[in-house]
């Protein structure tokens, strides 16, 4: 199939975008990487009157530390210059665990880092991954600039807290802690392939064998990612034994509700996640890569 008629219109400033708005509302969508976008057009899921072509604007591009030691990643940053960057290796290791899983070379050539949080795909890594950090993602609109949490900001299939007046600009991590480590496993059909179903986690681990403040996230199955307190609750205190990540992956049957899919059933789903679970704890015994 082939796209619906729309306008084009490259804007020069986010001042040409806020008019974009304001004439289209939400019959403007943002362009960007595209790697979404395209296939939705191509496919008849979305048909807008305007696209609107952000490239041009600078400021929303580029990664960098912040004041307090913490990282910026700007919307319009490529998957390809997060993935070789070696502050986001070096501050940001669950994110560069995740960034060979991020799609095929080609689109991580053209997509960019605000266009996956912002669109929210539920299979889709740098959510899951911007939720276990704790992250803020930076909304502006003609009126300003809010920050919102990540795991705010996703609200379900699809439906995120960004106004369509606002425009996704960076995301903001936090300087981690030395103590704290990460695991990053996902199961698709070939690597590259959307995930069937994924785990993103961080924890700290303290005297090199305890587990505390897990923040994990599974992602594929469920409609958005969203932490998983049970597991939390049931990691708190643990070592990193096979029989303690065996009850982490039990107590995160009750924080997840697996979509029946082409993929396989729900019943199917959480016996993944469970595998998938007890890998990823795993994985905070390793060194970061």
């Amino acid at each position: 199939m082939k796209a619906p008629v729309f306008d084009y219109r490259l804007a020069n400033s986010l001042d040409d975008l806020f008019d974009a708005f304001d004439e289209h509302g939400d019959e403007a969508q943002i362009l960007a990487g595209g790697q979404s976008l395209m296939a939705s057009l191509n496919l008849r899921l979305s048909s807008p009157a305007l696209l609107v072509d952000i490239n041009a604007l600078d400021d929303l591009a580029g990664i960098g530390e912040d004041e307090a030691g913490g990282v910026r990643i700007g919307a319009l940053a490529r998957h390809a210059e997060v993935a070789a960057d070696p502050l986001i290796a070096g501050r940001l290791p669950l994110i560069a665990r995740a960034m060979p899983h991020v799609a095929h070379p080609a689109v991580r050539n053209r997509g960019t880092f605000g266009g996956s949080l912002a669109l929210g795909d539920p299979a889709a890594e740098l959510p899951a991954c911007a939720v276990a950090l704790g992250a803020e993602l930076v909304l502006e609109s003609r009126a300003g600039r809010r920050t919102v949490a990540a795991e705010d900001y996703y609200l379900g299939l699809y439906e995120t807290a960004r106004a369509p007046e606002e425009i996704l600009v960076e995301g903001r991590f936090a300087k981690p802690d030395p103590k704290q480590r990460c695991g990053f496993v996902e199961l698709a059909r070939r690597h590259g392939d959307f995930a069937i179903v994924g785990i993103a986690c961080v924890a700290r681990i303290v005297e090199d064998t305890t587990l505390s403040d897990l923040r994990l996230v599974v992602f594929g199955s469920e409609s958005h990612p969203r932490l998983a307190a049970n597991a939390r609750a049931a990691a708190e205190g643990a070592d990193l034994s096979e029989a303690s990540r065996a009850r982490i992956a039990e107590a995160l049957m009750a924080d997840i509700e697996p979509m029946d899919n082409l993929q396989g059933s729900a019943d199917y789903m959480r016996a993944i996640a469970a595998v998938l679970c007890r890998r990823a704890i795993g994985q905070m015994t390793e060194p970061a890569p």
